[in-house]
């Protein structure tokens, strides 16, 4: 009888400690899950930084070729 107590006892600490390791694979999971969303959001915004860089540039470049950008950079702003 004393064996089926101390196997009880046993027992119990199992579940509790089953019932710990699944709450914490609960945590990790969701922390993983959201994690994961901010890295997505985070390529979308870096992707289209990259595509209005390149849309700048090209934009430059056309200037140039214009000969419209070359006096910029030695010019006074407006408000000087």
């Amino acid at each position: 009888m004393d064996n089926d107590l101390h196997d009880s006892q046993s027992d119990d600490k199992l579940r509790a400690k089953l019932i710990d390791f699944e709450q914490q694979l609960a945590f990790q999971q969701r922390a993983h899950e959201e994690l994961n969303a901010v890295v997505l959001e985070q390529q979308a915004s870096l992707e289209q930084a990259r595509q209005e860089i390149a849309k700048l540039k090209q934009l430059v470049r056309q200037l140039n070729e214009q000969g419209l950008g070359e006096d910029l950079p030695h010019e006074r702003p407006p408000h000087y």
